[in-house]
């Protein structure tokens, strides 16, 4: 079987504006590449995915060797569901959807959502609060319909079973975490710093010491996943 990951990644200068007061727009525009550059070694590093491709209307995101998808500007869902046509027309017979902000993501994580889902039919993984879905695998030639966005999580789990498959739902903590709020910045600041040369120092989290949101993106109407 041939199974591929699809990343959808929005313009960098985009990216990321829950981190205005923390970052500066070039900040979170290195933030964005380097979080990109981590879950694009898990994938390489992944035993059971075969091929990357991101949808997206950037170009020059990474170094890695990756297959470039036009994002025409249908919105998440729309892109992330034209890329996944494509894709399927190029020989995929798998698909595993995830953010580029899964930092913490490692390939063992990755395999156990592509293991649970191969026996289930479908896997889902949530963030922390199991409001907003964080990845998905499911075999190509469904009529299955993504839905991030506000409360993705239980939108998915609702798509799943209107498609008729029993969804696992993987909770690993490599899945879990994503970067949208200073407090997310903040842990994977430390993280970042203990393995990488201080030389090459995080950006700084400091410029604007204003108090730090603790509520998830995706519970509240107002935010959409950026």
């Amino acid at each position: 079987m041939s199974c591929w990951a699809l990343i959808p990644i929005k313009l960098p200068a985009l990216g990321k504006g829950r981190l205005a007061g923390v970052l500066a727009p070039s900040e979170r525009q290195r933030l964005v590449r380097v979080m990109l550059d981590r879950v694009l070694d898990s994938l390489e590093d992944s035993q059971l995915i075969d091929h990357v491709a991101i949808v997206t209307p950037a170009t020059d995101l990474t170094r890695h060797a990756v297959t470039l998808l036009p994002d025409t500007g249908l919105g998440l869902n729309g892109s992330v569901q034209q890329a996944a046509a494509m894709l399927a027309r190029r020989g995929a017979r798998e698909l595993l959807v995830m953010h580029g902000d899964l930092p913490l993501a490692h390939a063992d994580d990755i395999d156990e959502l592509v293991r649970q889902g191969r026996h289930s039919g479908l896997a889902l993984a949530p963030d922390r609060g199991r409001v907003g879905t964080n990845a998905i695998y499911l075999p190509t030639g469904t009529d299955f319909s993504f839905q991030f966005g506000t409360n993705s999580f239980a939108r998915h789990v609702a798509e799943s079973l209107r498609c008729g498959r029993d969804p696992a739902v993987v909770e690993r903590s490599g899945l879990a975490f994503d970067v949208d709020l200073p407090a997310d910045l903040a842990r994977f600041a430390d993280t970042f710093t203990a393995r990488r040369n201080p030389t090459a120092p995080f950006p700084s989290l400091y410029r604007n010491p204003l108090p730090w949101p603790t509520a998830h993106s995706e519970s509240s109407p107002m935010y959409a996943r950026d």
